[in-house]
C-alpha cells in the first residue's frame, strides 16, 4: 500500500491496524504472553532472527492446515456417497410407488440370452412349487 500523498509505502502500517481492529472486536489470535515475548525481543541480539522464524511458522501452519482441511474432506466423502445412495434408493421406491419403472442400467449391457435363460429357470422352479402344492 503506496501512501497517495507522500509515496511512502505504509503497508505494515496498514496491516498492523487491521489486526489491531481485529484484536480489539474479540478475534483474538495474538495472546498476550506472545505479545509480551515478542517486545522482549526488540533490541536483543536475536531479533534478526524473530521474522524468518515467524514467516516459516506461519507457512508451516497454513501447509499443515491445508493438510488437515484435506483429510477432513477425505473423511466425509464415505458420508457423502452414503447419503447419495440413500437418495437414489429413496428416488426408486417413490418412482416405483408411483407406478414408473425403473430405467435399464446403462452401464451394463443387457445379456438377453442371459436374462431368457434366468427366467426360464424362475418359471420352471415355480412350476415346480405350484406342482408340489397342488399335489398335498
Amino acid at each position: 500500500v503506496i501512501d497517495a500523498k507522500s509515496g511512502e509505502d505504509i503497508t505494515r502500517s496498514v496491516l498492523t491496524q487491521i489486526i489491531m481492529e481485529e484484536e480489539n472486536r474479540g478475534q483474538t489470535m495474538l495472546p498476550t504472553p506472545f505479545l509480551r515475548q515478542l517486545i522482549a525481543m526488540y533490541g536483543d541480539s536475536m531479533q534478526s532472527m524473530v521474522p524468518p522464524y515467524l514467516e516459516a511458522s506461519m507457512t508451516a501452519l497454513r501447509r499443515n492446515q491445508e493438510q488437515f482441511r484435506k483429510s477432513m474432506a477425505g473423511a466425509f466423502n464415505p458420508f457423502e456417497a452414503i447419503a447419495k445412495q440413500n437418495m437414489a434408493m429413496f428416488q426408486a421406491a417413490a418412482d416405483m410407488m408411483s407406478g414408473k419403472t425403473p430405467p435399464v442400467p446403462q452401464d451394463e449391457p443387457a445379456d438377453e440370452a442371459s436374462e431368457l435363460a434366468d427366467l426360464k429357470r424362475e418359471m420352471a422352479e415355480l412350476q415346480a412349487k405350484l406342482d408340489k402344492l397342488g399335489k398335498k
